[in-house]
């Protein structure tokens, strides 16, 4: 008997990607002939909200390769409003937690890609 999963759905994706070695082989076919990532971390995917702020962002997926670079991987069935609005919330606060404090900080940051699978147009 043939099983199926629906990458469509919230359970079906993380089910897929959440294995390490889908995830490997997915993330290097997109960046074929750029770089090859050998191992990865998956990260904690809530992110607090910010002092005043009430939002607490969820990734569906966050993860890190060995060399640094940071992947969020979002699947998104229902169109929504202001969605690019907020793609550059999500990838402006994973920038902004690179941040440390104290006065050796270089603001040297590491890449971070957004990956997003949309149902919709």
């Amino acid at each position: 008997m043939a099983k199926f999963i629906n990458p469509l759905t919230d359970i079906g994706f993380k089910r897929i990607f959440g294995d390490k070695e889908i995830m490997l082989n997915f993330l290097n076919s997109l960046f074929e002939g750029e770089f090859v990532i050998k191992d990865l971390e998956y990260l904690d995917k809530e992110q607090e909200a910010l002092p005043g702020d009430e939002r607490n962002i969820i990734y569906d997926l966050f993860c890190k390769t060995e060399t640094g670079m940071e992947f969020i991987v979002e699947m998104q069935s229902r169109s929504q409003l202001f969605f690019r609005d907020r793609i550059l919330y999500y990838l402006s606060r994973a920038i902004a937690g690179q941040g440390m404090k104290g006065d050796e900080w270089n603001y040297k940051l590491t890449p971070i890609y957004g990956i997003y699978w949309m149902n919709f147009i």
